[in-house]
């Protein structure tokens, strides 16, 4: 492999199709541009040459600068012309040391490498040879399965929001692969079907964008609310309720969902755990025939009104 360092006119080199990174923000490009413009281009490109061309393995930012700037030469190591896989390989190890690609850009460029292995070997990789050949961990390779598993119109949203400076942007991967998750375990526990699961999805999402849902674990609420309608701790149709006010009112947020039915039945479990209580303590008083003192009398009528007047 040559690691001799050349200059070559970046007008002759080519941006890889292969590469991961697919945004390239201006504010970003700006920055770097301008380091560029006073320090020069501090490390080389990475090229092969593919007969006349010369392709970027690594640097498409330092060499759209470079075009920018209208520099007449940058320097580049050149490599053998590695095979697809091979190609992708490299990108995925270089974004293992840099830890600047997008999530759901890698994700794509990952569903290539799979292909690829599956061109190559007549078979699809497992979770562990994926995670060898990509260079990144098991648990971001399911991560980034789940950021393709999303449905289109969510992946499409997330790549307009990914080319907004960063400090514009006002929806991440996470809040989506969260509020997807919420949808689906209330859909699983039949408290919507498959399209309601889309429109909630599609309603909660809308409300991070607006800002109305700040955290990103608030959909996890969800899936807390579907697991006591399964352990029989909230009714259905009270689930039910409430998710779909959550899809038509676009001022109601997760939170007041979540007091409306978990609290809510949590509050009423622990006082009908108190209930219990007296009832026993009463019972134990009937039993030893103990006597009652006025002031212990005079609570008991006071509670007998409440419960009377609640009921």
């Amino acid at each position: 492999m040559a690691e001799n360092v050349t200059l070559i006119d970046p007008r002759r080199l080519e941006r890889s199709p292969d590469n991961p990174r697919l945004i390239f923000r201006q504010d970003e490009l700006e920055q770097l541009e301008q380091s560029i413009k006073e320090n020069g281009i501090l490390v080389p490109l990475t090229i092969y040459k593919d007969r006349n061309k010369y392709i970027l393995l690594d640097g498409e930012r330092r060499w759209r600068c470079a075009l920018k700037l209208g520099l007449e030469s940058v320097p580049v190591i050149v490599q053998p012309k590695p095979d697809r896989m091979r190609r992708i390989m490299i990108m995925f190890a270089t974004h293992k040391a840099r830890k600047d690609w997008d999530p759901l850009p890698t994700a794509l460029k990952l569903a290539d490498l799979e292909s690829e292995f599956l061109h190559r070997f007549e078979r699809l990789p497992n979770e562990k040879e994926l995670s060898g050949i990509a260079s990144i961990s098991r648990g971001e390779v399911r991560r980034l399965k789940k950021l393709l598993n999303l449905p289109e119109e969510f992946k499409k949203e997330l790549m307009l929001e990914l080319e907004l400076p960063r400090s514009e942007q006002r929806l991440t991967v996470d809040q989506v692969l969260e509020t997807t998750k919420g949808a689906e375990a209330l859909r699983k526990r039949e408290v919507i079907d498959e399209q309601e699961e889309n429109n909630l999805s599609r309603a909660i999402v809308h409300k991070f964008k607006r800002g109305l849902i700040k955290s990103t674990v608030d959909p996890r609420k969800l899936v807390r609310i579907a697991r006591a309608v399964e352990r029989n701790e909230l009714e259905k149709r009270t689930a039910r309720r409430v998710v779909m006010r959550l899809i038509d009112d676009e001022s109601y947020t997760i939170d007041q969902a979540f007091s409306a039915t978990v609290e809510q039945a949590d509050y009423q479990y622990g006082t009908r755990q108190l209930a219990d209580r007296v009832q026993a303590r009463l019972r134990e008083i009937e039993k030893g025939n103990q006597g009652i003192s006025p002031q212990l009398a005079n609570v008991l009528r006071q509670l007998a009104a409440q419960i009377k007047k609640l009921l």
